[in-house]
């Protein structure tokens, strides 16, 4: 039986719930792979011939794969301001990150992204003049320091270089690339900004406005907090950039 055009569906996902590929959720995974089937790549527990290959184990079943939504849940209510198109994943609004608590809406990355849009600059400047980074390079680092803190390792691919002042406009990935294809090493670094798309939010989003977000694939599935300086309405969305970041 030929399983090459076999579309992944949440019973080929190993419902571990982990986070790994940053959804919160395998039948959220299942939900992204049916528009963007390579994003099964994400998935560190399962090889080519586990995706296409018919399983023995009992299927995860739905029930299994989702958390039930916590009391008092946000997520019913209107959608507002710059939300007129309910998320992709809105089947899951609960408007809370893994640690209870509220943010105001999911940051989604751009389509023609791999990942999240992130402005950085490493702790050391010179290190992006010294390692010669350059577009679509891969890079490792992680955030310190009260601009972030996250004890996550980053990685991803570099999209715009300056290296006059050091800064790098980057795409986060997650790890798979990084173990597959080498990388260059930044060590630690400040995130300055984020850049993306907003398709539903429980406020108006307001320039001038610190708002509370979460990254869409953030691996903690953790509240930041970031000022909103930019905003353009798109066909995807609503175009945002934060800066002033933080976690928490």
């Amino acid at each position: 039986m030929n399983h090459e055009n076999k579309t992944t569906t949440i019973e080929d996902l190993p419902g571990l719930n982990c986070g790994m590929c940053g959804m919160k959720t395998c039948d959220e995974m299942a939900e992204r792979l049916k528009t963007q089937p390579d994003f099964i790549k994400r998935c560190l527990h399962l090889s080519a011939e586990n995706v296409r290959a018919p399983k023995a184990k009992e299927p995860v079943t739905k029930a299994a794969a989702i958390p039930a939504a916590p009391q008092g849940c946000a997520g019913c209510a209107a959608f507002a301001g710059a939300a007129s198109v309910p998320s992709p994943a809105s089947a899951f609004p609960t408007w809370r990150d893994s640690l209870g608590r509220d943010f105001d809406f999911y940051l989604e990355h751009f389509p023609e992204d791999p990942g999240p849009r992130e402005i950085i600059i490493p702790h050391n400047p010179m290190i992006t003049r010294e390692l010669a980074v350059k577009p679509c390079d891969i890079l490792l680092g992680r955030p310190l320091g009260m601009s972030c803190g996250c004890p996550i390792t980053h990685c991803g691919v570099a999209r715009d270089v300056d290296l006059r002042t050091g800064v790098i406009t980057w795409c986060v990935t997650g790890p798979l690339r990084t173990r597959q294809e080498g990388f260059k090493d930044l060590g630690y670094y400040i995130a300055e900004g984020y850049e993306g798309i907003v398709t539903a939010s429980r406020v108006e989003l307001k320039v001038g406005m610190r708002h509370y977000f979460q990254p869409r694939m953030c691996m903690l599935q953790w509240r930041h907090s970031g000022l909103i300086n930019f905003v353009n309405r798109t066909s995807e969305g609503v175009q945002i950039r934060l800066e002033g970041l933080w976690i928490g």
